[in-house]
């Protein structure tokens, strides 16, 4: 390990945060990252499931946070906190990172508060099935809890926010640069599903939907889990990408979806809105 790993390490802890969200029936458990001293804290939107949640800082405290902004379709979130003089975190730009490099990851997985673990940098950018997005690839063990918190070089300068892992155990972070887009657009426009780019033989390719979210423009659209999204505003949808980017141009507007219902195809209109549920795909 590099000189001085541990006060890296121990520094990174206090600026990682645990954060519970939602009610009992629906909760969010994950972890969050000081990004400024002012109570700026970043975690994904699958952990902050409402608009306010509860954060522990490294020495026990517990706080009200506020959800200011939330990004449902790059599954990250930002929390405030009524509280100043925190320890952010720096960051690090993660189109500098190279394959090999050290990192670490502080999170509370499984109930272990603050827990450490190391790794290296396996890729940067898309993944194979998650569209066109970028991710930091790491070979680094992450468990439930991980959600939200850091992923840092050996500096302790954050380089993402750790999301999920694929299968071959690859880690997945937000890249550090995306998080700043973030800070800067806050929400985008969100249909509220869960889907999967599937092309089944019979119905032709398409938008499976996986999940719909309780209070999405997709549930009061009658949209079902088992749907195959086809077209949205006259555009074939083919991949994840291709329903973002119709959203992406229909803020303020109608959205005009297609989609097929076992043998029967059907067309819903929906409003589009920024997104104020939890994490999904669009």
């Amino acid at each position: 390990m590099p000189q001085g790993f541990g006060e890296v390490a121990e520094a990174l802890r206090r600026s990682t945060v645990q954060v519970v969200s939602g009610s009992r029936r629906a909760q969010g458990t994950g972890s969050g990252v000081i990004w400024s001293e002012a109570g700026t804290v970043i975690t994904n939107a699958h952990v902050a499931l409402d608009n306010s949640a509860r954060v522990q800082l490294w020495d026990g405290r517990w706080l009200e946070a506020r959800v200011a902004a939330r990004d449902a379709r790059g599954d990250l979130a930002m929390l405030k906190l009524e509280a100043g003089g925190l320890q952010a975190v720096r960051w690090r730009d993660s189109r500098s990172l190279r394959p090999g490099e050290l990192v670490l990851a502080v999170g509370n997985p499984l109930g272990f508060v603050g827990a450490l673990t190391t790794g290296v940098v396996h890729a940067s950018g898309a993944v194979n099935g998650l569209g066109r997005g970028r991710w930091v690839q790491a070979a680094i063990r992450l468990e439930p809890g991980n959600s939200g918190g850091p992923l840092a070089d050996a500096e302790g300068r954050v380089v993402g926010i750790n999301t999920l892992v694929v299968p071959g155990r690859v880690a997945l972070a937000i890249p550090s640069e995306l998080v700043g887009e973030f800070l800067k657009g806050g929400s985008r426009p969100a249909l509220g599903v869960v889907v999967r780019a599937v092309a089944d033989r019979v119905r032709g390719a398409g938008l499976l939907v996986l999940e719909v979210i309780r209070g999405s423009a997709a549930e009061n659209a009658s949209l079902l889990t088992g749907d195959l999204l086809v077209s949205a505003n006259g555009r074939r949808l083919q991949s994840i990408d291709d329903l973002g980017d119709v959203l992406d141009g229909s803020v303020g507007g109608l959205l005009k979806i297609g989609f097929l219902r076992g043998d029967s195809r059907k067309e819903r209109e929906v409003p589009v809105r920024l997104s104020t549920s939890r994490a999904e795909a669009a």
